[in-house]
């Protein structure tokens, strides 16, 4: 049951990108997007590899006789790139989104005193 909602939470959240970039294009849309592509790639093909254990775990390495310590280490670098970058993209891709840091770049101004 795991893998099927990793897979589904990858659709989904590619799916919640997708439809707050449609109506809109530039910077914001293009980094909201790439990171839900790494997470869904993350999420839809990473973790249910390692869920189903076609993929072996980077501290199992010496656990496992046939398993290639250099592939696990390079999985795992995917794994992390994948997550912890597309989380990353996603986040600040919403964050420009939002438009939450262009507030700090206006300057304030006040009513003339009569």
């Amino acid at each position: 049951m795991r893998p099927v909602f990793l897979i589904l939470m990858g659709l989904v959240l590619l799916l919640v990108a997708w439809r707050l970039a449609r109506h809109r294009s530039g910077w914001p849309t293009r980094v909201m997007v790439a990171g839900a592509l790494l997470l869904a790639f993350g999420y839809g093909v990473v973790l249910p590899l390692y869920t189903v254990q076609v993929l072996v775990p980077l501290n199992l390495v010496m656990f496992v006789p046939s398993a290639d310590p250099a592939t696990a280490l390079g999985w795992h670098l995917v794994k992390l790139l994948s997550m912890n970058g597309g989380w990353f993209l996603f986040g600040l891709g919403l964050a420009l989104h939002a438009r939450l840091f262009e507030s700090l770049r206006k300057p304030k101004s006040f009513p003339a005193l009569p």
